[in-house]
């Protein structure tokens, strides 16, 4: 059994935000008043905005808004906001003499939170939530001064039920993990022992279904489409056909049946940032049908 670790999607994500902030802000037009202002000494002062070139910011209109804050001495202070090409608001970050640190926010394109937690310079630090797309809770963490989770921590399935539950004690699983089903039955239970599984005291309650057992429903997520860093190493894409694609990593990403270029039936794979396979999802019918047992096999 492979020991739930915590993905960094969005500890990734937000750094490449953050980066991203920064070059945004280097290019934006320095006008020498109370917009955009910079002193005799060049340094940007006050309330600034950057907006959007064609040419240099694709996606946006001319002129679009892209983020807005305040400076003091070329150092951003205070809460800084960037917005989606649709005017919606991308992501809330609150600096301290240029450096993020505080509480921050993320969005989806539809306005929906996507994260939330508080940022020090390079980590998390206390209580941190993802949700997921449809805006239901995805990960309850809590992280501690050094940025390591520490404490209860939660995984929840796309329907709202509670996924995994489990403690961590300095970022190492301790104590017992609960794995519930989609419906919300308990699925698996495990000890574990400063990151350690005790196998003669875990096991699996109850098995995933086999994906042709099921009925999907008509609102489940749909598959997600394949990314340009996915690969089907050799073999040419059958977009109506069955492929096995890898990231960039040559890692499997997704496998199974296509329809119309989508993951039809098959399974889509996650890892967090060790590198290590943490979630399988099943796919019927190009709807999200629940997530499969980590098996041996799969870990090779």
């Amino acid at each position: 059994m492979l020991p739930f670790r915590h993905s960094v999607l969005f500890t990734s994500g937000l750094c490449l935000l953050l980066s991203m902030q920064a070059s945004f802000a280097q290019g934006g037009t320095a006008v020498q008043d109370t917009l955009n202002r910079v002193d005799e000494m060049g340094r940007k002062q006050g309330y600034w905005k950057v907006t959007a070139p064609v040419a240099e910011k694709p996606g946006y209109e001319n002129g679009e808004l892209i983020e807005e804050g305040r400076y003091t001495n070329s150092k951003r202070i205070g809460v800084w906001r960037r917005y989606w090409p649709n005017g919606s608001v991308m992501s809330e970050i609150t600096y301290q003499m240029g450096r993020p640190r505080g509480e921050y926010k993320t969005f989806y394109p539809n306005g929906k939170v996507e994260e939330s937690g508080s940022w020090d310079l390079d980590r998390n630090t206390g209580k941190f939530q993802r949700w997921h797309p449809n805006g239901q809770l995805a990960q309850d963490f809590v992280f501690n001064a050094n940025g390591v989770r520490d404490g209860e921590q939660k995984y929840y399935h796309e329907n709202g039920k509670l996924a995994v539950q489990v403690e961590v004690n300095e970022g190492r699983e301790d104590g017992a993990l609960k794995r519930y089903t989609p419906d919300g039955q308990l699925q698996q239970v495990a000890e574990f022992n400063n990151g350690v599984i005790d196998a003669s005291n875990s096991k699996y309650i109850k098995a995933v279904p086999k994906a042709e057992e099921v009925k999907v429903e008509a609102q489940a997520a749909a598959a997600p489409v394949v990314t340009k860093e996915e690969t089907t190493n050799a073999i040419t894409f059958r977009e109506n056909g069955y492929n096995t694609l890898y990231d960039r990593q040559l890692r499997i990403s997704q496998q199974g049946d296509f329809k119309g270029g989508r993951l039809w039936n098959g399974k889509r794979y996650h890892y967090d940032k060790d590198g290590i396979l943490h979630r399988i999802q099943i796919f019927k019918g190009g709807r999200y049908l629940g997530d499969a047992v980590i098996t041996d096999e799969d870990l090779q």
